[in-house]
């Protein structure tokens, strides 16, 4: 063996020695870990043929590789690190030379080219990337980060630290409604660093504050990083599981843990949640004690008065505390008193079937062995007794059709549990309480009278829920019914939003607010899946900022908000009526509900059009566009060169090799923190993207296959991978800020400006590491 190592090691040596030096002669990274892979692969071709390389393989023909399998051990886990004493035999690495290792991965790369880029199940959710890209870069170009900075700072700046903290604010708002590191560090660097150097802000924490706050859009979502990990992490997951569950002698995962092993980029959103505003609010805390104990360097600072009309104490205390936490909690309390819930009701015309038990018992000795393990002796003498209970009353019953008797009881039986007030009613009328409060706040000074009249509004509509409609009653007779409170409320409120848009950080907060909440409302609440709600929030952005070229006089303005309110109408009418047309019979109020539909969703369709038109003639459209193409093909480009150099490491076996180490660690949590550890030093050279394609799919069959929590696993693995833009020298939001940081401020001010930041991402995971329950409870909570 040449200088006592496997062949194996100096091929993974020789890729990953080409890979960098491709990436450090500045030839583009996207075309680089392609050429890697093909020249790494030509090198390791010739030496093999030359008979340079020799891969001491254990051999499977030997007594005591059979003695191992009679014992029970999975071949996966049999290997050299792990069973050291076992006979080797020298081998090349392309036993059948390299001409068929050649002519195997080119229709392999082509079948992967084809499932995970061209036409697989994965790409639909790439799609969604390059709409995310497009929101971001639109609501870039609308100048939307300046209104934000320039209003924050008046409210925290009186504070100590407050610019800073300003900055951590705006550095999530955009992570929410951007998700691009790039465009954000660019921004604030613009932006906030010449007012936070002006004020006598110390160089350190500006710079600081302003790269770690950029690289928030890597974890709060819409997260590009986390539909990218997700497209993975869901395939790794699920083969991993599968091979667990046959290794532990069940059919298939299924079986094996009693639900699907799957894994979707909406259930990645809702745990990455709690971490993003996690880690906000250590970034936050870090500037607010940087103040306290060095007041001079993050002063306070006046940054001018607000327009708006002056509040008390006490009436502020009222308005915008008090009252919205007592709407909040009498609702919250209501729906726990089952005051409050759902009225939809399902009887069907069939009687139930009886399912099976929690767990499949008719398994294998091996797999029952298994499944105890994993479940618990419990669980499983339940299913076991769930089981014979069923097998006991003649096995599982078919449904049958219910008699006109049975029916009614059924229909009795599920209307006597439903709420009084139905959720959706609850939902709307209480947005629009919070609304009438809030405008009573924000501008006292004037009559109530409006307001008042909203308010009677609300007050009626729950009232006329609780004594006139029902379950059964149809959606055009509940309309009718809550017409005049919803009239009366919608009253009140045009007045309140009027009062509203009076106040500074509302007005400019609002707006790119309401498309947050549509964008991740939709992909939290399970209502759909990440690739139409970033149709929604590209479609949304591109209307925002045509909105913000018009401004709020010109009537063209009116066009795109009657546009945005016939998106609303859609939706509330599209949940309340059945708009199938191809049903046998289709009563009246859902045929005028169907054309009341079609019209919104055309004048909906004209103002996006109209936008466009708008952002094209204002020579925004083209560039954002153009921006949009640029960022995606880089993506869609490092994916394809990955796969090449994926490709090349398994053809000499490389990506085996780094398993068999893997799984010769007895403890997970080793493997695991052994993982963390790669890729927290990779991310010192390696961008986020080069990380996602060439290394997660290498170790990502280890860390998936075994009994960590996908999801805690994929988020930890995303705030690891944020590092990769903040770790000096080579972090990337170093370098987009040295890029626009004036002459004044240094690299060496930028770098130890960011070791702090770097230490508090090293907290967080530590803290999501030592509290997983931070990660999971959003998942758990929310329908998936």
């Amino acid at each position: 063996m040449f200088l006592g190592l496997d062949g194996v090691e100096i091929g993974l040596i020789i890729v990953f020695l080409t890979l960098f030096g491709g990436i450090m002669t500045g030839f583009p990274v996207a075309f680089a870990i392609g050429g890697a892979g093909v020249i790494s692969f030509a090198i390791i071709a010739a030496l093999d043929s030359s008979g340079f390389l020799i891969h001491q393989a254990v051999d499977v023909r030997s007594a005591e590789y059979a003695a191992l399998l009679a014992d029970g051990v999975p071949r996966a886990v049999i290997s050299t690190f792990r069973f050291p004493e076992l006979p080797l035999v020298a081998e090349p690495l392309f036993p059948g030379g390299w001409e068929q290792a050649v002519d195997r991965n080119l229709s392999f790369i082509v079948n992967r080219m084809n499932e995970r880029v061209i036409a697989g199940q994965s790409i639909e959710i790439l799609l969604a990337v390059l709409m995310f890209v497009m929101m971001g870069i639109t609501l870039e170009r609308s100048k939307i980060a300046n209104d934000l900075l320039t209003t924050m700072a008046r409210v925290f700046g009186p504070l100590p630290g407050g610019l800073a903290v300003s900055v951590v604010f705006v550095g999530a708002f955009l992570a929410a409604s951007t998700g691009i590191v790039g465009a954000t560090v660019v921004t604030m660097g613009l932006l906030a660093l010449p007012t936070m150097l002006r004020n006598n802000y110390s160089p350190e924490l500006s710079t600081g504050v302003i790269a770690a706050a950029g690289t928030l859009g890597q974890i709060i979502p819409p997260s590009i990083v986390i539909v990218l990990l997700g497209t993975l992490a869901g395939d790794l997951y699920a083969t991993g599981q599968e091979a667990r569950a046959i290794a532990a002698g069940c059919r298939d995962a299924l079986t094996f843990l009693g639900e699907p092993a799957v894994l979707s980029v909406g259930t990645l959103f809702q745990a990455a949640l709690l971490p993003g505003i996690f880690l906000a609010f250590l970034y936050a805390a870090y500037a607010f004690g940087y103040a306290m104990v060095f007041p001079s360097r993050a002063p306070a600072v006046q940054m001018g008065k607000s327009a708006g009309e002056p509040v008390a104490r006490n009436e502020a205390l009222l308005w915008f505390l008090g009252a919205p936490a007592a709407i909040i909690l009498g609702v919250s309390l209501a729906a726990g008193a089952g005051l409050v819930g759902g009225q939809a009701i399902s009887v069907s015309n069939f009687t139930d079937t009886v399912e099976g038990a929690a767990l499949r018992t008719n398994v294998s000795e091996q797999c029952a062995i298994g499944m105890v393990e994993l479940h618990g002796q419990e669980a499983w003498d339940t299913a076991v007794a769930e089981q014979a209970a069923i097998e006991a009353s003649g096995g599982a019953q078919v449904a049958v059709e219910r008699t006109p008797e049975q029916f009614e009881a059924a229909t009795l039986s599920a209307l006597a549990d439903v709420a009084p007030v139905g959720s959706g009613v609850a939902a709307l009328f209480t947005l629009l309480a919070l609304i009438l409060v809030l405008a009573r706040g924000i501008s006292p000074s004037s009559t109530p009278t409006p307001l008042l009249i909203g308010g009677l509004g609300v007050v009626l509509a729950f009232m006329v829920d609780i004594a006139f409609i029902r379950p059964l009653t149809g959606p055009g007779a509940t309309f009718s019914i809550l017409a005049i409170p919803f009239g009366l409320a919608t009253y009140g409120c045009y007045h309140g939003v009027i009062r509203l848009s009076k106040n500074e950080l509302l007005r400019v907060v609002f707006p790119p607010l309401v498309l947050i909440v549509a964008v991740l409302g939709s992909i939290l609440g399970g209502i759909t899946n990440p690739t139409p709600a970033a149709a929604l929030g590209a479609s949304g952005a591109i209307m925002l900022a045509a909105y913000r070229k018009l401004g709020d006089n010109r009537r063209g303005a009116r066009i795109i908000i009657w546009a945005s309110f016939a998106v609303i109408v859609m939706i509330l009418v599209g949940v309340n009526f059945d708009l199938r047309m191809g049903r046998a019979s289709v009563t009246v109020a859902d045929y005028i509900a169907y054309l009341v539909t079609q019209g919104a969703f055309h004048f909906s369709f004209f103002g996006l059009l109209f936008s466009c038109w708008v952002l094209l003639r204002a020579s925004v459209l083209g560039p954002v566009v153009r921006e949009t193409a640029k960022v995606t093909s880089m993506v869609f480009t490092i994916l394809i060169g990955s796969q090449v150099l994926n490709l090349t490491l398994i053809s000499f076996g490389g990506e085996h090799y780094i398993q068999q180490f893997l799984r010769a660690f007895d403890q997970e949590w080793v493997v695991f923190l052994l993982v963390m550890a790669i890729l927290f030093v990779l991310g010192f050279v390696l961008d986020f993207l080069e990380i996602i394609y060439i290394v997660i799919p290498i170790v990502g069959p280890v860390i998936y296959g075994g009994t960590l929590d996908p999801k805690w696993v994929t988020i930890m693995i995303a705030v690891n991978l944020q590092t990769s833009f903040l770790t000096p020298p080579f972090g990337f939001a170093l370098f987009y800020l040295r890029g626009v940081a004036p002459k004044e401020v240094t690299t060496g001010h930028i770098y130890r400006g960011v070791i702090p930041f770097v230490g508090i991402q090293v907290i967080g995971l530590a803290v999501l590491w030592y509290f997983p329950g931070i990660v999971t409870i959003v998942p758990d909570l929310l329908p998936n």
